[in-house]
């Protein structure tokens, strides 16, 4: 059984340095500290540290081997979705990344499968980017931020993006991105902490009330960091939709039924959690993920994933076999 971590972030020096030849405003800088990381400074966010395994591959591989793992879902860093830029800087900026992408994966096809990334302020323009992704650069997905330029993604506009995912089936990953109430998280590393899982939660209430998952049945939706605080309070959810009428504004059935076509990654940091999620989901929804290489992920993945359930085939699943489903890697 190959082990495929379905939740992993690459920003290599090649790709930095195109982005900064085609639009010299949008370009991360990367400023070495030592062997180990760097600094990333791309607009107003400044990554510290920025871990050296994002952009130099011999590291990953030796760390893949270390941490017991084949293969990598790799998709762009967060800082780069650049949904506050210009929409065709942008554009180039998720063009330069997925070309990247494509090429790291037919250059290394045991090794790494790639997810897109797209100008979603411009829906219509990020739909092209994301059919091109797919058809010509080979990718098997979608990584998406938690809001677009404070936009939740109920947002009609972005139908035209739901429309190209369902058509292929589309993985798509939310991940937490410019978290809510940041002004109140200042202290104690709370805006991710807190902040993180509150984005990923307010994600996929707005996917599911807004009936996207409803309207667009053949994309998997593949919630960041466990779902947030989404597997707790899918009961309060499917409780207020009985009970109130705002609830039912836009979503036409139940919630249950969206709630159960949600995914979820592994990363749980202990144990009870993630026994827990298997309880309430099952083995079939959880993808193994580690947030590589950034330091709140994890390095015990799989060690944490063998702690925590005993059952070898719903590991096999979590590990392996769901990811393999839903990229159709069966073969």
């Amino acid at each position: 059984m190959a082990v495929i971590d379905a939740h992993t972030h690459i920003l290599t020096e090649a790709m930095i340095a195109a982005i900064a030849g085609a639009v010299p405003g949008l370009a991360p800088r990367l400023t070495r500290l030592d062997d180990e990381a760097g600094i990333l400074e791309i607009l107003d966010v400044r990554q510290n540290p920025f871990p050296r395994a994002a952009w130099d591959l011999e590291r990953r591989f030796a760390d893949m081997t270390r941490q017991r793992v084949d293969m990598h879902v790799v998709c762009n860093i967060p800082h780069t979705f650049l949904y506050e830029a210009d929409a065709g800087g942008a554009d180039t900026v998720s063009e330069i990344q997925n070309e990247s992408i494509g090429a790291l994966c037919r250059e290394h096809p045991d090794r790494f499968i790639g997810l897109a990334t797209a100008p979603m302020q411009d829906p219509a323009r990020a739909a092209a980017t994301l059919e091109r992704a797919v058809t010509a650069h080979g990718l098997r997905g979608l990584h998406l931020g938690s809001n677009i330029a404070g936009r939740n993604l109920d947002d009609p506009a972005l139908d035209a993006v739901w429309e190209v995912a369902d058509r292929h089936g589309l993985l798509v990953l939310v991940h937490p991105h410019k978290v809510v109430a940041a002004e109140r998280m200042r202290g104690y590393y709370l805006t991710n902490l807190i902040g993180n899982p509150l984005e990923t939660t307010i994600a996929a209430a707005s996917l599911v009330f807004g009936g996207v998952i409803e309207r667009h049945p053949r994309i998997r939706f593949l919630l960041s960091h466990a779902g947030g605080f989404v597997p707790f309070q899918a009961g309060r959810f499917r409780h207020g939709w009985r009970v109130r009428p705002e609830p039912k504004a836009r979503l036409k059935g139940d919630p249950a039924e969206s709630l159960d076509r949600l995914f979820y990654d592994s990363i749980t940091h202990a144990p009870g959690p993630l026994r827990f999620l298997l309880e309430e989901v099952g083995p079939e929804r959880i993808l193994f993920g580690t947030d590589y290489p950034f330091d709140m992920g994890t390095t015990r993945g799989v060690e944490e994933v063998e702690e925590a359930i005993a059952d070898p085939a719903a590991r096999d699943a979590i590990l392996s076999g769901n990811v393999r489903r839903l990229l159709g890697l069966e073969g």
